[in-house]
């Protein structure tokens, strides 16, 4: 929204993506988005939807846990979510989308396959740290927005997350996470710029457990005094890094930092 001012023009740019194709040409498009859906009667390309939650009659879709391609009357299931290291709906998203192209591009569906099952999560995205006394870390610093953060509370989907929020306040409302955190999180820290405005909408939504971190590091010490099995700490800051640091990168690595100090028992 700092950027592209409205949700509206902020389509509009993403629309450049195909709006120079040619009829020969495919448009993939997440059908589970209901502005996006739309977006296909604007397409000149061969229109391909993909959905992790709808049987599509032509398009890419999991049924079952299974990644299924259904295109001119055929029906080929490339492998099962389970097969990956990857987990959340988002990610699900992504491999939909990563599979149409492959399809559309030629490749073989034991080709990808393959890539999948070896494809391992990228740094910084819902990245998985260290064990610490039965509790898993996992660094999504990337998580620059609430929309990401969101998308990372949603992945855990037994909850019991302590969850490490804020940063550089990007100002956009907080409502729809702070509801999700609720339900999601056994506690919830706050840091950075953003901590008293993230703290007051905690509040307001009725987040039970709330603990204020004077630090980035002494809220990674608060995250380890509080958590126990069967919980995960996690970073997800739905902030940018600028208050505090250079860019995300720099932010997860010391979080990773921090947390090896940790699990090594060296911590200063």
């Amino acid at each position: 929204l700092e950027r592209h001012h409205t949700m509206e023009a902020y389509g509009e740019a993403k629309k450049n993506i195909f709006r120079q194709q040619g009829e020969s040409q495919v448009t993939v498009l997440n059908y589970d988005d209901p502005i996006v859906r739309t977006w296909g009667a604007e397409t000149k390309g061969r229109l391909c939807y993909f959905s992790r939650k709808e049987k599509l009659q032509q398009g890419i879709y999991m049924q079952d846990g299974n990644f299924i391609i259904s295109w001119d009357g055929k029906q080929e299931t490339v492998c099962n979510i389970s097969e990956l290291h990857l987990f959340g709906g988002h990610n699900e998203e992504n491999v939909l989308a990563a599979i149409a192209c492959g399809f559309f591009a030629g490749v073989s569906i034991s080709d990808m396959a393959d890539v999948l099952r070896n494809f391992r999560s990228i740094e910084h995205r819902i990245e998985y740290v260290a064990t610490i006394d039965g509790v898993p870390y996992y660094n999504d610093s990337k998580a620059t927005n609430t929309d990401s953060a969101i998308k990372a509370l949603e992945a855990f989907k037994d909850g019991h997350i302590i969850l490490l929020a804020g940063g550089h306040d990007k100002l956009t409302p907080l409502e729809p996470m702070m509801e999700l955190v609720k339900e999601k999180t056994d506690a919830l820290i706050l840091l950075g710029a953003a901590k008293e405005r993230f703290h007051q909408a905690a509040v307001a939504c009725g987040v039970p457990n709330i603990v204020l971190a004077d630090s980035f590091k002494d809220a990674v010490a608060k995250a380890h005094a509080l958590a126990h099995k069967p919980q995960v700490v996690l970073l997800s800051p739905a902030c940018s890094s600028f208050d505090m640091f250079k860019n995300y990168p720099e932010r997860g690595n010391y979080f990773k930092k921090l947390v090896h100090e940790l699990e090594g028992g060296n911590v200063k």
